[in-house]
């Protein structure tokens, strides 16, 4: 993986916070598009409004819903509903496409979308890592569960194993060694992966597109796409009718959305912030400030590197982990009634979440699925238009 050259412009995301207090009670409207942005081209400024709406939704979520699994498939719909507009455009402006400068920032955002499709693998990885610990949940819910027989001590025995499993599983999966670590899934099929493969034999590069290797790291994958992103000068704008807008657009979407997915899930080494700059001067600037400035408090509330991901029910599985842990230790046999009915609060809580993961993992991989393969799709379509090979 090539490294990552320091951003010359890059601040931490702390540094915004103070911006978003100043624009929260503002209106939206009078941002105005870039004043860059050709207001008589009615596709380009469409597109930069969608964005505002699409974002706007997902920033003023409530807590309840915020970082939560559904909030994170609504983020992925936003995001293909970007990616389908963005394809259109590129598709109704090939002439353009392939003319400098937007040729260029076209191939740079390209380059960028292969290595999101290596956060969207590790994605994949992170949400079957909550499977697994979701199994030992099941396990616990089913032993000591008041409603359905009398707990035993073969019951706490039980729960405790399955528990403390479950928290060295969890403790694992911080680190870059987990077994998910080394599967080297992606979404692609099998075929394509052993036509990769036997490339690779006759001399072609690796792409990492279809593999996550043990040396693979989410937070300098992000850092490498964030490098060098800055917005088109003044004379690249009206070379393009703002068509290089569009594209710095869809890039830093692409990037804010594969961030927000390290920072929720567990992902291998993701344990360092990640700095880029949020410009001011577009219309859908302000949500990317506010969902910029909720994701930030979450970290300081848990910290990058102590937590496996700020979503919504992992901080429901951890805090129900501690509580069961506590009780099991404690309560002896037979229960009395004030632990029993600890003991079936506690139960109900992780039969919530339980249910949730059930719902809700299940149609997120078919959304990061579909994502991954709209990438790809404008990806190939993209090379097309600009004449050149489909091969990374």
């Amino acid at each position: 993986m090539p490294s990552a050259d320091k951003p010359s412009s890059a601040l931490p995301f702390v540094s915004f916070r103070r911006p978003i207090l100043t624009m929260r009670g503002g209106n939206v409207h009078a941002l105005a598009l870039s004043r860059d942005c050709d207001p008589q081209n009615s596709e380009m400024e469409s597109f930069q409004r969608q964005v505002l709406a699409q974002f706007h939704s997902l920033a003023v979520a409530t807590n309840d819903e915020f970082l939560s699994l559904s909030w994170i498939r609504k983020l992925l719909d936003a995001f293909a509903s970007c990616q389908e507009l963005f394809r259109e455009i590129l598709s109704n402006n090939k002439g353009k496409v392939s003319k400098p400068p937007v040729d260029k920032f076209v191939l740079e955002y390209f380059d960028r979308t292969i290595k999101a499709l290596d956060i969207c693998n590790a994605t994949r990885d992170g949400i079957e890592k909550i499977r697994q610990w979701k199994k030992h949940l099941d396990i616990v819910v089913a032993a000591m569960d008041c409603h359905q027989k009398m707990i035993g001590e073969g019951n706490i025995r039980r729960a405790k194993k399955a528990l403390t499993d479950l928290a060295l599983f969890m403790l694992d999966d911080k680190g870059t060694g987990s077994v998910f670590s080394h599967r080297n899934r992606s979404f692609g099929r099998a075929q394509k992966n052993k036509e990769r493969q036997n490339s690779r034999g006759s001399g072609h590069s690796r792409s990492l597109s279809w593999s996550v290797p043990n040396s693979w790291s989410a937070s300098k994958q992000l850092q490498t796409m964030a490098n060098n992103l800055v917005i088109p000068r003044a004379n690249e704008l009206a070379a393009a009718n703002s068509l290089s807008n569009v594209v710095f657009t869809m890039s830093f979407i692409l990037m804010f959305v594969l961030w927000t997915l390290v920072a929720a899930f567990p992902c291998q080494d993701r344990g360092h912030q990640v700095h880029f700059t949020i410009p001011r001067q577009f219309v859908w600037s302000t949500p990317f400030f506010l969902l910029h400035s909720r994701i930030t408090d979450e970290s300081k509330k848990r910290g990058w590197r102590d937590s496996n991901g700020f979503l919504r029910e992992i901080n429901r599985i951890e805090k129900s982990i501690h509580h069961m842990t506590d009780l099991v230790d404690s309560v002896q046999v037979p229960l009395a009634e004030e632990q029993k009915e600890e003991v079936r609060e506690s139960v109900k809580e992780l039969a919530i979440v339980c249910e949730i993961c059930n719902s809700e993992l299940d149609p997120l991989e078919r959304n990061l699925r579909d994502v991954f393969r709209k990438i790809m799709s404008c990806r190939t379509e993209g090379l097309q238009i600009l004449g050149k090979s489909t091969q990374p």
